[in-house]
């Protein structure tokens, strides 16, 4: 392989066919259905797959076969296949529906709007996960531009990623026979510690998600005549919330939500904060004198990948502090989001967190946890020789720097069921969700050199496992 020859198709590929239709892909408010239920007739979902089939039909790559996949009620599916020069199947992956578009973005920024600025791309979904796609097809467009040889490739690019990936399982099944068994997988949806090498992900948390609603009265009620005879709903759910977490440290107090971290991941934790130091705090917008969790680094990064951590995302029952008048709220109800340690089955985690909260209720009260969202991590297996090797190669060809290897605090629900259905295959999950890239929240931004260093990356290690040995 010509490094600087890939090297320069990719940028070229970069700068002049995917940018351009990164900016119109940005453009299209496709939220996944958990954020949009009517996205069936707001049509968004279909513009963006259409806009991405389109493209890559226009790039003229020998053999593909390409095709929007229905299943009835669900989301669409779309489908590649490139021929290759073994039997071997490659699968890569990605997904092509957004967050929602959220308050706080920057003058002359918004979700909707492509702008170019220092080289970040910004607008909802250009990282997460739109630039997947793109960056597959060149990867293999760069390899045939050497003649270079590569297995059978699938791609998969899925609508429904940020609902927990509902529709993805019965599209696996249903095309099982066609996807066939992969050797590898590739997974582009995924982050990096920097801007400065390419970052393999080795874990990804799992997820709960659920409503604890708390209540107390059929109707609110003047708050003078009842405070102190009726108990505060709200008191009761921060009652509950401290049997779960410590709201002093914000540890998880149950033994149940916690695993025993591996050695390898601790030593590969340590390594990380080394290259890292103080960029995984101070890479987040904290507010004028907040400072974080805990000053050592590699417990930070211990919480954030292999500790189970809880946020309130959402509440409800309660109006808005210009609409709030003197009364005892009859119910309080708050959106719990629990990550979980990669190795924790979320079906058992979930069991433990409803018994825990809705155990013997103070006071009486009525109490109910629904849970709406789980999911279990995935903890990757060992890389192979040749793995390793060629993802050590394809950082230094392309970054100049070592590859690095970190968990995620995220989840990708996909990997969980692929671990557990490929087991023999070997994985290489990374991304370009660096520092303040912020996927899910204001100012997304997609880092464009690094979007191009990794689809060359991509190509290396397309190319060495069409050589690998096989076991």
């Amino acid at each position: 392989m010509n490094a600087a020859a890939l090297r320069a198709f990719v940028d070229t590929a970069w700068t002049e066919r995917i940018v351009p239709a990164l900016r119109e892909y940005i453009t299209i408010p496709n939220q996944s259905p958990a954020f949009d239920p009517h996205w069936r007739e707001h049509g968004h979902m279909e513009r963006a797959v259409a806009l991405i089939a389109d493209w890559v039909r226009a790039q003229g790559l020998a053999g593909l076969t390409l095709e929007i996949v229905r299943l009835q009620g669900r989301t669409p599916l779309l489908w590649m296949e490139i021929p290759g020069d073994a039997d071997d199947t490659v699968l890569l992956y990605g997904h092509l529906d957004k967050q929602p578009p959220m308050d706080g973005w920057h003058d002359g920024l918004g979700p909707w709007t492509p702008v170019i600025r220092d080289g970040r791309l910004y607008g909802r979904g250009s990282a997460d996960d739109g630039y997947a796609a793109f960056a597959c097809v060149t990867a293999i467009q760069a390899l045939r531009a050497q003649r270079l040889s590569h297995a059978r490739c699938v791609v998969l690019i899925e609508a429904c990623e940020e609902s927990g990936s509902g529709d993805l399982p019965a599209y696996v099944d249903a095309l099982a026979d066609r996807i066939g068994t992969p050797r590898l997988v590739i997974c582009l949806d995924s982050g990096c510690g920097d801007y400065e090498g390419l970052w393999i992900t080795t874990s990804l948390r799992g997820l709960i998600g659920g409503a604890l609603t708390v209540t107390v009265l059929d109707e609110g009620v003047h708050s003078g005549a009842a405070s102190g005879i009726v108990p505060s709903s709200f008191r009761i759910a921060r009652q509950l919330l401290a049997r779960l977490e410590d709201e002093r440290t914000g540890a998880i107090r149950i033994r149940a939500l916690h695993v025993e971290v591996p050695d390898e991941r601790i030593a590969q934790v340590k390594a990380a904060a080394a290259v890292l130091g103080s960029s995984v705090h101070t890479s987040f917008p904290f507010a004028s004198g907040m400072r974080p969790v805990d000053g050592d680094v590699t417990e930070l990064l211990l919480n954030r990948t292999w500790r189970p951590q809880l946020e309130i995302i959402a509440a409800g029952g309660l109006p808005s502090p210009e609409h709030a008048g003197n009364v005892l709220r009859p119910r309080t109800s708050l959106k719990l989001s629990l990550r979980l340690p990669p190795t924790l089955p979320a079906d058992a985690a979930s069991t433990a967190l409803h018994d825990l909260l809705t155990a013997d209720p103070p006071y009486g009260a009525q109490v109910s946890f629904v849970a709406d969202q789980h999911a279990t991590g995935w903890n990757a297996p060992p890389l192979e020789p040749w793995l390793e090797e060629s993802v050590a190669r394809a950082s230094r060809e392309h970054f100049g720097h070592d590859v690095r290897y970190q968990g995620e605090g995220g989840t990708i629900p996909f990997m969980a069921m692929l671990g557990e259905r490929f087991p023999h295959a070997q994985f290489v999950i990374t991304g370009v969700l660096g520092p303040h890239a912020n996927a899910h929240g204001p100012n997304e931004f997609l880092e464009l050199a690094t979007g191009a260093r990794v689809t060359t990356c991509v190509a290396r290690v397309l190319a060495d496992q069409y050589h690998a040995p096989r076991q």
